[in-house]
């Protein structure tokens, strides 16, 4: 009588790749004349935005992400100051995605410049998860003349941590066996959520090292800290039972505008966000999805920051529908101060398929929206996406 084999259980390994630098490396490898210089990216130093990256030579002065320009240019006055180029940074990103895919379809792009890949049954194909790692390293270097950072580990928030180990151009492996010993002596601060104000209330408790929480007893964690102090016991212990998502899994869609002078003129932020509406729509119909939540941001001149939003009846993709309900979020909560920053995204996306079949069967079909915003698509997929607006916003636009 044949028995089956029992089961082998295969320990789980994941890859995180972290781009060097990324858009002032794009910058330095498009513009020779830049390299080995500090490039900041993100816009003019008398502007009113912050640094989207920079570069090494740059960080060297203290400058780094999400610092106002000013104060980066206060820091380092040498600085090249550049304006950001989306469009070429996502090709880039694509290709970089495109080399990880080759190694295992469970692939989870988490931003523009990092992504997991779980190669734990990619190894008897490609060999070792290490040497996955640096071959995928090697790739970036060769074909895309960039430098990427790689974590190897049993699962994703050690994988990430090991990616930021040895940066620029890293390859750090925690194995399962001895994580907790090698992650004891970082600072809290590296545990994935553990922002400023969270460190702070830790280090008041006496803990300053992810080795510090190993020692403490989880139910106290929980009491002080609630759900998330017994999430921070089991990341500061190595455990993280996450899976890798796969990268088509878009959970939202969004746009942002920071005005060049704060307003509280509620006409032209409607303007501003009928605009960005307008982006949102494009790119889930692009993307053949429709959401049913919209959310609203925003942040004023004190840089105090609010996101308020609301469930539609039914999915949509639609501009109307978005706009109308981002805006009566606005009137419902805008309380008169300056406002710095608007945004709008869409939540809880699913296919075009999913959401018609979700369709009440006394909602009317949207008719002449939709053929509008197909005309509209049309043009800007032909002519380029400012070749074509509502009247409202071109009307702010025109303003002096």
């Amino acid at each position: 009588m044949a028995h089956d084999a029992p089961k082998v259980h295969v320990p789980r390994v994941v890859i995180h790749l972290d781009m060097d630098a990324f858009f002032a490396a794009v910058e330095q490898l498009d513009f020779p004349e830049l390299r080995g210089k500090p490039v900041i990216v993100g816009g003019a130093p008398n502007e009113r935005g912050v640094v989207s990256t920079c570069s090494y030579e740059a960080r060297k002065f203290g400058v780094h992400s999400a610092m106002s320009l000013t104060e980066a240019y206060r820091r380092c006055p040498q600085g090249i100051f550049v304006r950001g180029r989306g469009s070429r940074y996502r090709a880039i990103s694509k290709q970089v995605i495109d080399i990880m895919a080759t190694y295992s379809p469970l692939l989870e792009q988490v931003s523009i410049d990092e992504a997991f890949l779980d190669v734990t049954h990619s190894q008897n194909l490609f060999g070792p998860a290490h040497d996955i790692a640096r071959t995928i390293q090697v790739r970036v270097k060769s074909e895309l003349g960039l430098s990427c950072s790689l974590g190897v580990a049993p699962n994703k928030f050690l994988a990430k941590l090991a990616s930021d180990l040895k940066k620029p151009g890293g390859l750090v492996v925690i194995e399962q066996e001895t994580a907790r010993q090698t992650i004891a002596p970082l600072p809290v601060e590296r545990i994935w959520g553990v922002g400023p104000k969270t460190a702070e209330q830790l280090r008041r408790q006496g803990l300053i090292t992810i080795g510090d929480i190993q020692k403490c007893d989880p139910s106290l964690l929980t009491r002080r800290l609630g759900v998330h102090g017994h999430d921070l016991y089991r990341l500061a212990c190595g455990e993280d039972d996450r899976p890798v998502a796969n990268r088509d899994d878009t959970k939202s869609v969004g746009h942002e505008h920071t005005f060049d002078i704060d307003t509280a003129d509620l006409e032209a932020v409607k303007s501003t966000l009928l605009s960005l509406v307008a982006k949102v729509g494009r790119r889930l119909r692009k993307k053949k999805l429709r959401g049913k939540v919209v959310q609203l941001k925003l942040r004023y001149i004190d840089f105090s920051t609010y996101t308020r939003q609301c469930a539609l009846k039914a999915h949509t993709d639609l501009d109307h529908d978005i706009y109308h309900a981002v805006v009566k979020l606005l009137c419902d909560h805008f309380d008169g101060r300056p406002i710095r920053l608007i945004g709008v995204s869409v939540s809880h996306l699913c296919g075009e398929g999913e959401a018609a079949a979700q369709l009440s069967l006394f909602d009317a079909p949207p008719g002449k929206a939709r053929k509008l915003a197909e005309v509209m698509d049309a043009i800007k997929e032909k002519h380029g996406e400012k070749s074509i607006t509502y009247a409202k916003v071109k009307e702010y636009e025109n303003e002096p």
